[in-house]
């Protein structure tokens, strides 16, 4: 993968390729991805996902902030500004063009798309960020995805988390779980 050099340090940086292709061996084309926090899960995989994926990426993120700073994130490590290949979609606010193909989305707006366009055409992955926050709208949204994907053979969700107890998700998504090791720091004490 051609990835920007500054994520080389991110503990997933490793385990990007690795991931996409669970994804796509994946038999139900679900993934449950665990990482610890600030192990790049939200910016160095929506970038791998691009480079992997024809088609577009729908990120479901919990808060406005999220949706801001990851859709800014990226764009930057793209080096393009906002709204081009990577943007946003919230309450009131956008900031998309046509050449957007990954989307930060707040729960809302993925569940009114949901409504809309029951297949989501175009769309080749959606991620489930911080699905342990558990919201009726990430619910919704991954019973409806459960029945878009028994309708199309080309679309694939991750769901994705620092906390989420797998066991049981993956069982009612019959699918794989990827953990990515965190670092560990010596600690010395004085």
């Amino acid at each position: 993968m051609t990835l920007p050099s500054e994520l080389r340090d991110l503990p997933i940086y490793g385990h990007l390729e690795a991931i996409c292709d669970a994804l796509r061996s994946s038999p139900s084309r679900f993934l449950v991805l665990t990482a610890e926090t600030a192990a790049g899960k939200s910016t160095a995989l929506p970038l791998a996902l691009l480079e992997q994926f024809s088609g577009g990426i729908y990120m479901l993120e919990p808060r406005r902030l999220a949706v801001l700073n990851i859709a800014g994130r990226v764009a930057s490590l793209l080096g393009e500004p906002l709204g081009q290949t990577a943007g946003y979609q919230m309450h009131l606010e956008k900031r998309l063009s046509p050449q957007t193909r990954f989307t930060v989305l707040t729960e809302a707006i993925l569940t009114r798309k949901l409504q809309s366009d029951p297949l989501l055409d175009g769309i080749s992955v959606v991620v489930i960020d911080e699905f342990h926050e558990r919201s009726i709208h990430a619910d919704l949204a991954l019973a409806f995805l459960k029945e878009a994907m028994q309708l199309r053979d080309d679309l694939y969700v991750v769901v994705m988390s620092a906390t989420i107890q797998t066991e049981r998700l993956c069982a009612y998504l019959d699918c794989p779980c990827y953990a990515v090791p965190g670092r560990q720091f010596e600690v010395q004490i004085r």
